[in-house]
């Protein structure tokens, strides 16, 4: 049975103050399903390295960071244009048809990924993956679902667990697995498969996973969504242009209003309200920041020192990304509940978006250091706090989930609303990783200045902050005006 949740438009002191238990028997089941496009996405990022045959660099390690940028970019690009349409839909025919959709969308991608042998290819495996995948996002309109004010700061403290795994095993995978004829000739060796397709052997772990995930989420998964309107009468009717006549029969799923009259699903006219407009206008200058710092990141490693960069291999790389991954989900799981029950959502977001200036700043000071000593320990050191600080960084994201909620003009277009913040965020997320890595091969070229890069990164961060400055101090403060 999934929680019950409150009536939003209750004022907030009418609210019961005892915390709701999360409902286990369906968290479990979006806490795995929720692994499968990290696990996926960060498989790859070994991958982008000087050192990876991508066909078209040639060896030319300054022209990696661009095409890295482009084959990211290729991913939210198609995912921009399509990402609204899903979150949307499920609105109207429920989150499970649409969370299948996007599985299988993994699976198919990462093969076909592995299986490509031009960039072109890769670009198109990546394109078909962002188009297809809605699952993050409508997994987490699930979890506004099926949880209410008093435990969804718990919930979504658990949410990194996922990301967490995903972000220290797919690098792991990625940088140990990619090229396995090559790394481990006496196992590999003979086979010209995997010669032939130096990166299917980490591409296929994913593929196996996703499908897993498929399986989990079929028989497992339940719907949070009431609703009897089917996708051939939203075909009939012209997709989401009608006015939607059906009843949408509540269950013990969702919310029954005092009225007895369930909410309809709103058109994207009446969703662009203020409130709307500035959570969006904070996610995007938000996953701006953290996409083009994410891009720039594996690729500063990889970079030799005395083009701006730190000399490091892949499977180094992969072990610095995992270990990343596991800071963020263990601290977010042991402290975001408290810090946000005791400072708030406003200010840890200001607090996350406002540390991305030091972490840019220690980018230039990383790499002096190591010209001037060598990858010692003062560069070791740097390099461990620039990553305490993305910590922060990455808690932006739960305290940006409540806003969105809080600014759903109702409850029946909440997939809808998020929809739209992740659409714009999908644009930046386009713009972070091409711009920041082709303005980071410009800055290590002969003649032009290498601190170029860290002034753009460092402009993002400034706008992220001023733009955090328009969020009211608590999402509540929203809800009580709705």
């Amino acid at each position: 049975m999934i929680a019950r949740q409150d009536d939003e438009e209750t004022p907030l002191l009418q609210r019961p103050t005892t915390r709701t238990p999360l409902p286990w028997d369906q968290f479990w089941v979006i806490l795995f399903l929720q692994l499968s496009e990290p696990l996926s996405s960060k498989t790859l990022f070994p991958v982008y390295s000087p050192s990876a045959d991508i066909g078209v660099t040639h060896g030319d390690e300054s022209q990696v960071g661009h095409y890295v940028g482009i084959l990211e970019s290729s991913y939210y690009a198609a995912h921009m244009l399509t990402i609204f349409h899903w979150t949307q839909l499920s609105d109207h025919i429920g989150r499970k048809p649409v969370i299948l959709i996007a599985l299988l969308a993994i699976s198919v991608s990462m093969l076909s990924f592995g299986l490509s042998k031009t960039f072109l290819g890769l670009v198109v495996s990546r394109a078909v993956s962002g188009a297809f995948d809605g699952s993050n996002t409508v997994i987490k309109s699930m979890v506004m679902d099926i949880t209410d004010v008093t435990n969804m700061p718990k919930a979504y403290g658990y949410i990194p667990i996922p990301w967490m795994i995903g972000k220290t095993a797919g690098p792991l995978i990625g940088g140990s697995l990619s090229r396995p004829a090559d790394r481990f000739p006496d196992i590999f060796g003979r086979s010209e498969l995997l010669k032939t397709y130096p990166y299917l052997l980490p591409c296929s772990i994913s593929t196996i996973f996703a499908s897993i995930s498929w399986l989990v989420a079929y028989f497992c998964l339940k719907e949070s969504v009431s609703t009897k309107t089917s996708l051939w009468e939203l075909i009939k009717g012209g997709f989401f242009r009608q006015s939607y006549t059906n009843s949408h029969q509540p269950s013990s799923n969702v919310l029954i209003n005092p009225g007895g009259a369930q909410p309809k699903p709103l058109p994207l006219r009446a969703l662009l309200t203020p409130k709307v407009l500035t959570i969006t206008a904070n996610f995007a200058t938000m996953a701006l920041f953290q996409m083009a710092f994410s891009s720039v990141l594996p690729v500063f490693y990889a970079t030799s020192i005395e083009l701006g960069g730190l000399s490091l291999d892949p499977p180094r790389i992969g072990a610095i990304l995992a270990a990343q991954g596991a800071a963020h989900g263990i601290f977010q799981l042991a402290f975001y509940a408290r810090l946000h029950d005791h400072f708030g959502a406003k200010v840890i977001h200001f607090t996350g978006v406002s540390s991305g200036i030091p972490i840019v700043i220690l980018f230039p000071v990383i790499n002096a250091l190591a010209r001037s000593h060598g990858i010692g320990l003062a560069v070791w050191l740097c390099v461990a706090i620039q990553l305490a600080l993305t910590i922060s960084l990455v808690m932006c994201y739960p305290c940006l989930a409540l806003f969105i909620k809080a600014a759903a003009p109702n409850r029946a277009s909440l997939g809808a609303t998020n929809g739209i913040t992740q659409m714009v965020a999908a644009i930046a997320r386009i713009i972070g990783p091409a711009s920041a890595a082709s303005v980071f091969s410009y800055s290590m070229q002969e003649g032009h200045d290498a601190w170029l890069v860290y002034y753009f990164l460092m402009a993002i961060a400034f706008l992220a902050v001023g733009v955090s400055l328009l969020l009211p101090r608590d999402p509540s403060v929203w809800e009580d005006h709705r």
